[in-house]
């Protein structure tokens, strides 16, 4: 086994729900000064993509592979996890927070390579107290919530989710850092994922912030990242959402409460990830550790309870959320939000630090997939991704190494990625990509080198590339076990 030193230990942060543009160092109002120091002595991705809503993208980024479709479920035998890979590299591996994948013998992460795991194993639950019935409106379910092996049914009266996944992240650094291997943490916060919990002195930092509203605040980010450099001057910002309400005739009052929760739930997790980042450099270990950290999908757009101000943001009592001006307003200056295959739904925030290893205050604007982050990882670690496992035919990695860039560098990335999720598409090819939103019901195609923000649709002006790139489109969406006969747009 290759020495410690040689093999850098792994670190993978990941939100739930959370913009494009929510964090400083992305031209956002919140609070984040753990990551704006990440993004400052590391580097910052302005093409990363995840996968628009919550189980693809945490199938994808344990496996490498696109989310199949079908019998099966999204995590299967025929397939590898992180946690396992790096177990075979030699890695001690820990999951903290939502895994949103199962729960049984085949699907649990206890059984699939995580050698310490305390979490979330359902998609979304009460911050202060995981074992709360949700609303009639919710779906009244009580959400699984375990321990290595053993479920867990009660938690202290000072409980938050935020801070207790850091706990354990923070638990497990310190026991892998007293052995020789290095280790891999996986630490998946629920935040900013409604219910919109947090705490009162984290949300009275933004109360009364927001009552410029979602279109003042989507401007004002736009020049921000503009004046950044994470965005191209040429383009506009994209117009209002079909399903965003007008600001005038809102509740005011209602409406930034709910903005001031969820940057607060934001804020709340900067501060424990600046935590977890004093008990790395505290346990020696700093230098030999690439921190990674993203989100899920792009801002949620759903409203369960509707937008009565009777359903208050902030106490476990109660269970909102931000709604579909706020989710859309939070991934400017894209279009759409989570479940959408426009950018808005699938590009993602993404912060690479490392020290002596990565250059500082870098920004690159090379094109990343989360499918990537199993090849980058093998390499680091000196492992290979295996054809069999437990006596299973393993399916061949998808993604490709992220290390050239993470050295400063390029390289010939994905000839096409592609998308799918609740009837919307995409497939890009190079700075062209062609999307289809299924509440327009037609395919749309753009050049992203001349309009990210998915202005300007080209599809009449191209009908051979439309038709080449949705042949190419359901011939993936086939590989992956969809049932393309049941589709439109064909």
């Amino acid at each position: 086994m290759a020495a410690k030193v040689s093999r850098p230990n792994i670190i993978l942060i990941m939100c739930d729900d959370m913009g494009w543009s929510d964090i400083g160092c992305y031209g956002g109002e919140v609070q984040t000064p753990t990551l704006d120091r990440m993004a400052r002595e590391g580097m910052r991705f302005t093409q990363f993509y995840n996968n628009a809503k919550c189980p693809p993208p945490r199938a994808s980024i344990l496996t490498g592979l696109y989310p199949r479709r079908g019998k099966g479920g999204l995590l299967r035998t025929n397939m590898v996890t992180l946690g396992e890979a790096m177990k075979l590299a030699g890695y001690q591996t820990s999951l903290s927070g939502k895994w949103h994948l199962g729960s049984d013998e085949t699907t649990h992460p206890f059984k699939r390579g995580f050698d310490e795991y305390y979490g979330l194993l359902d998609g979304a639950c009460n911050f202060f107290d995981p074992k709360q019935r949700d609303p009639k409106y919710k779906g009244a379910r009580i959400r699984k919530f375990g321990e290595n092996d053993r479920e867990l049914f009660e938690f202290p009266k000072d409980y938050y989710t935020t801070d207790a996944f850091t706990d354990h992240a923070i638990k497990s650094l310190n026991k892998f850092s007293e052995k020789d291997e290095p280790f891999f943490l996986h630490v998946c916060y629920t935040a900013p994922h409604y219910p919109l919990h947090a705490k009162p002195e984290d949300i009275a930092k933004y109360r009364g912030k927001f009552k410029m509203g979602w279109n003042k605040m989507r401007e004002q980010r736009h020049k921000r990242m503009k004046e950044m450099g994470l965005i191209d001057p040429k383009w506009k910002l994209s117009s209002r959402d079909s399903r965003a309400y007008d600001w005038a005739s809102a509740n005011h009052d209602h409406e930034d409460l709910r903005m001031a929760v969820y940057a607060a739930m934001i804020d709340s997790m900067d501060q424990n990830i600046g935590r977890l980042m004093a008990a790395l450099k505290k346990s020696g270990e700093a230098d030999n550790t690439l921190v990674l950290f993203l989100s899920d999908n792009g801002g949620c757009a759903e409203e369960p309870g509707g937008r009565s101000p009777k359903i208050i943001p902030g106490p476990k009592e109660f269970y909102a959320a931000v709604g579909p001006s706020w989710g859309w307003a939070q991934n400017a200056p894209f279009r759409r939000y989570k479940k959408w295959a426009h950018e808005g739904g699938i590009a993602t925030p993404c912060i690479a630090w490392w020290p002596r290893q990565i250059k500082a205050n870098s920004i690159t604007k090379e094109v990343g997939h989360i499918i990537d982050f199993m090849p980058t990882f093998l390499e680091l670690a000196g492992g290979k991704y295996p054809a069999k496992y437990k006596g299973n035919d393993i399916l061949p990695v998808e993604g490709k190494s992220l290390l050239p860039i993470l050295n400063g560098g390029k390289r010939r990335g994905h000839d096409q990625i592609a998308w799918q999720w609740s009837g919307n598409r995409a497939l890009r090819e190079g700075k062209w990509k062609l999307v289809w939103d299924k509440l327009d019901k037609r395919w749309s195609l753009f050049d992203l080198e001349a309009d990210r923000t998915e202005t300007n649709d080209l599809a009449s002006a191209n009908p051979k590339r439309v038709v080449r790139l949705k042949k190419d489109w359901f011939a993936w969406a086939m590989k992956c076990g969809f049932n393309i006969d049941k589709l439109p747009g064909r």
